[in-house]
């Protein structure tokens, strides 16, 4: 586990260091505030800052972005962030419309980052849906993201995922998986989807866990924002119920 540590910033926003490289997720830095939409559809509002600025982080060596569309997942701060960092992996829709470092990951489509010590830690593109069945035609493309490199834990960032199914897919081709960071928060719009899950809620977080056979849970995407129901104390309580808390890392 010395290769691995994960920092949770607030948000969908951690700092991961593994294999000797700092991998960001999701980079949302801005202060609270509200977000409107163009179209005049139903705007996010942020509710708490960050516990860090981007002058903190230090040396980043990639950020792994699940989406680029949506302010609680890539806010102006972010935007900014992502000019001084040195690769973005991303949907292929997201590089297109971001340019700069960005990287479109398909998934199963993979990346490779030569580590400090001469090795290689790949990054592979996971599916995900951003709400339910159909979803992308609304909330548009997501990708989740597999860590994995020789003598390293498999470490598996889910994203803006609201799929069991997906992580099924991910279970069949990498799991049991050591860690994963997994964004849940059941995030809800009443009037997107009828006010369906977007992301996970606790109990799928519980059985993403459970099909995933991950070994350490860091919960992120669990606070900062309105239109998240539910919060981190909602987590432990639904992993405490299921008898895995001892699984939880709160970052």
């Amino acid at each position: 586990m010395e290769q691995l540590s994960v920092q949770v910033f607030g948000g969908p926003t951690a700092l991961i260091e593994y294999g000797g490289l700092r991998f960001l997720t999701d980079p949302t830095f801005d202060e609270p505030g509200y977000y409107a939409r163009p179209d005049g559809g139903p705007g996010l509002r942020k509710t708490a800052p960050a516990s860090a600025k981007p002058a903190d982080l230090g040396h980043v060596d990639a950020v792994l972005l699940s989406h680029d569309e949506h302010p609680d997942n890539l806010d102006h701060s972010g935007r900014e962030l992502l000019a001084e960092v040195p690769l973005t992996l991303t949907t292929p829709s997201g590089a297109g419309r971001l340019g700069g470092t960005a990287k479109g990951l398909a998934t199963w489509e993979t990346a490779e980052l030569i580590r400090p010590d001469g090795g290689v830690v790949t990054v592979t593109g996971a599916p995900a849906l951003h709400g339910p069945e159909g979803a992308e035609k609304v909330t548009g493309d997501v990708v989740g993201f597999v860590l994995t490199g020789q003598d390293l834990p498999t470490v598996y960032v889910s994203g803006d995922n609201a799929s069991l199914d997906a992580v099924r897919q991910v279970a069949d081709r990498f799991g049991p998986v050591d860690t994963t960071v997994l964004f849940a928060g059941a995030p809800r719009l009443q009037p997107v989807f009828d006010g369906a899950l977007l992301v996970l809620d606790s109990a799928l977080a519980v059985e993403a866990t459970r099909i995933l056979g991950a070994r350490v849970v860091v919960p992120v995407h669990v606070d900062s924002w309105e239109h998240f129901t539910e919060s981190r104390d909602d987590v432990v309580a639904a992993f405490t119920a299921a008898g895995l808390a001892e699984r939880l890392r709160l970052g």
